[in-house]
């Protein structure tokens, strides 16, 4: 059959092509971008088929608030009149933005997580200390180099912490649960102030936005697999010496999900609890279940969200777009309901932040976006990046007749399509 009797408009020859030549390989990224590469939706343009990017979000024409604003300040109110301190998680902070969880391949190094943590305590707002940094840089009780660690992230960020503001949130996997990251954490006497000060939580990482239904995955080569082959399923799909090394995503029922928070409540009391949720469609139960088991906040990763190694297939077609598990949360909750939500997923710019607030978020997690900000400047990056987010979040909530967050609601959204 001749090649152009298999072209169809649109068809993806290039990419049946390469199948073709590589096999099984093609199913992940390229392996030499391993841990060089960020993946995830791409960030750029705005996605038609996105229930967040289909919204506008619509000022009215009479502002009620904007008048209370006039009468309490003497004056016509503007934008920089917005507040935007909020609570997140049990947590004060400056802002409605927190670092989402980031983890330990090259391309969330060592020193760009040493730096988004200094950042984030400076500017007052939580962070979240991924998986797998203690099982691939230690702990960092005893070595010299003790910044590479867990505990090297939680110390830059407890040095330039905003007094009163911001906290540290240690997530920990199924394969984390194995080398005890929480008893750890909870335990040592460098993390003593933040837990004094009640700004030290634990997050079980019930699955992401990258690869739902998938645990943990990266590239190991043959000594290392050799070491590995009691703990993990290794695979060497990739060839070229690469062995993909995966770990179990973990099996959650209600009651399982139920327990471990109990049990997190019993074992940490002094800390707080947050519960991470892959974008499933079942992403509504779940988060009613972890909201009444006591958890103080439930984060949802968008199919959108995360920059770890993953399936190709899992990037562009699996889990549900961040607006739909919006969507589907929001229905099950009532307008004064006290729980907290958390969202991630291509958080770059305010406009899509203040939609997610609307639709009931009560903050958005900077992953990529903070990795690129420190990238670029790692001094100033992530400060810089959000004083801009800062300045569009007030921009917006003011057209909309608003002066704090809190005050957004489903009122100040408009799609063609109903969301």
């Amino acid at each position: 059959m001749k090649e152009a009797t298999l072209r169809a408009e649109a068809f993806p020859e290039a990419a049946v092509r390469s199948r073709a030549r590589t096999g099984a390989a093609d199913a992940f990224p390229p392996a030499d971008e391993y841990g060089q590469a960020l993946f995830g939706a791409d960030v750029g343009s705005p996605d038609p088929t996105c229930p967040i990017d289909r919204l506008r979000l619509v000022p009215p024409i009479f502002v009620p608030q904007r008048m209370a604003q006039l009468i309490e300040l003497a004056r016509e109110p503007v934008y920089r009149d917005v507040l935007l301190e909020t609570t997140i998680g049990g947590f004060r902070s400056a802002l409605p933005l927190y670092v989402s969880a980031f983890g330990s391949t090259e391309a969330a190094s060592v020193d760009l997580g040493i730096a988004a943590s200094r950042q984030a305590g400076r500017l007052g707002i939580p962070m979240v200390v991924g998986e797998n940094v203690m099982p691939v840089n230690s702990y960092g009780r005893l070595e010299a180099d003790a910044e590479q660690s867990l505990l090297g992230r939680i110390s830059a960020y407890q040095k330039e912490a905003l007094d009163g503001y911001g906290g540290v949130v240690v997530q920990q996997s199924t394969e984390d649960a194995d080398a005890e990251v929480w008893n750890l954490v909870y335990s040592d006497p460098n993390v003593l102030p933040l837990l004094q000060s009640g700004r030290l939580a634990f997050e079980l990482k019930v699955g992401q936005g990258a690869k739902p239904g998938l645990g943990g995955m990266t590239l190991v080569g043959a000594g290392a697999a050799e070491r590995l082959a009691d703990a993990y399923l290794l695979d060497p799909v990739l060839g070229g010496g690469q062995i993909l090394r995966s770990s179990s995503p973990g099996t959650f029922t209600e009651e399982i999900l139920r327990q471990q928070i109990r049990l997190m409540r019993n074992n940490y009391p002094r800390a707080r609890i947050w519960v991470k949720l892959p974008p499933a469609r079942d992403v509504a139960a779940a988060a009613q279940v972890a909201w009444a088991a006591g958890a103080d906040a439930v984060t949802v990763d968008g199919a959108e969200a995360g920059t770890g190694w993953a399936p190709r297939a899992f990037l562009r077609q699996v889990g549900l777009p961040l607006g739909e598990c919006l969507r589907r949360i929001g229905h099950d909750r009532a307008a004064p309901d006290p729980s907290c939500l958390l969202v991630s997923g291509r958080m770059w710019e305010g406009a899509r932040v203040a939609k997610c607030l609307a639709l009931g978020a009560n903050a958005a997690g900077l992953g990529r976006a903070a990795l690129l900000a420190v990238d670029t400047d790692p001094d100033q990056g992530l400060v810089n990046l959000v004083e801009c987010l800062a300045l569009e979040l007030q921009l917006l909530i003011s057209a909309l007749g608003k002066y704090n967050v809190e005050a957004l609601g489903t009122e100040d959204v408009w799609s063609p399509l109903e969301i």
